[in-house]
């Protein structure tokens, strides 16, 4: 049988990935931060092995090597935070370090680690990036930033394995029913509060806006499921994209905001988010 990795894998996306690829065949063991969560996802079913993985802990990594099976087939990076904030305000020891900590930077070690094992097998590599990887909104830029970056790694990536016939593959969902929509309010409020006060003075009407704008994305946001569906189809079809948008709706979405003109996507975006106009 096929043989996976998945990391975030005990809630959301990476919990449902990790279900639907046990269901439908797959041996996967599943990356997950803690004991508690390890034997959470364990009881699910037997395919699903567990094992401790903090994409941000080296000694995880490390021992990666005696957790997997000698063959692997693929990986898939699903691990990332998610931390609002403007840009004038990303603490580089904080929101800003801690999103590329585990969005970039962890997701290509974790890739490194595995690398010799897909190099055998001639496995895939997915990284699940989002739409702000290709597009950023206000109050996003220290995500949006790691998952720019975590695709301009991939598309590297992609043509540097070619030799070995390792397929690299980005999934780009939406907005998504997970922990990031179902906190998102009170992360507002705790971004909000660790800024000075004059930055917070400064961005209330920013951060104003954003609050309005979270019931409506809320309400909008698709089940995990589909983003699990668009995964199997990126490990298990012959000729792989390089890149699968989740859903009609984040297609055009994609397409929309990409080919518009940098004012008019400005312009579009602060008005989706009610950010303030000019003072």
């Amino acid at each position: 049988m096929p043989a996976v990795l998945v990391t975030g894998a005990s809630r959301g996306i990476g919990r449902s990935i990790t279900c639907r690829l046990a269901a439908s065949g797959w041996d996967v063991v599943a990356g997950v931060r803690t004991e508690e969560d390890a034997a959470t996802i364990g009881e699910v079913g037997p395919r699903i092995s567990p094992v401790r993985l903090d994409v941000t802990d080296n000694t995880h990594i490390a021992a990666l090597g005696d957790a997997l099976p000698d063959h692997l087939d693929a990986v898939v990076n699903n691990a990332g935070i998610f931390l609002p904030c403007p840009v004038e305000a990303l603490n580089a020891d904080d929101l800003l370090r801690q999103q590329l900590e585990v969005n970039l930077i962890g997701a290509i070690a974790v890739t490194r680690a595995v690398l010799p094992r897909l190099r055998r097998s001639a496995g895939r590599i997915v990284f699940v990036s989002s739409v702000n990887g290709r597009v950023s909104f206000p109050l996003f830029g220290g995500y949006s930033a790691s998952k720019f970056a975590l695709e301009a790694a991939a598309d590297a990536l992609r043509m540097e394995l070619k030799p070995w016939n390792v397929g690299v593959i980005v999934v780009q969902p939406g907005e998504t029913d997970t922990d990031i929509w179902h906190t998102i309010g009170a992360q507002v409020e705790q971004s909000a509060a660790a800024m000075p006060p004059d930055q917070r003075d400064l961005y209330a009407r920013h951060w104003s806006g954003l609050t309005r704008m979270i019931p409506i994305g809320q309400k909008l946001t698709a089940p995990p499921e589909r983003v699990a569906d668009v995964v199997e189809k990126a490990l298990t079809a012959r000729h792989p994209r390089a890149r699968y948008a989740v859903g009609i709706a984040v297609k055009a979405q994609l397409v929309m905001l990409t080919k518009l003109p940098t004012f008019m996507r400005d312009r579009l975006l602060r008005a989706m988010l009610r950010q303030p106009g000019r003072t």
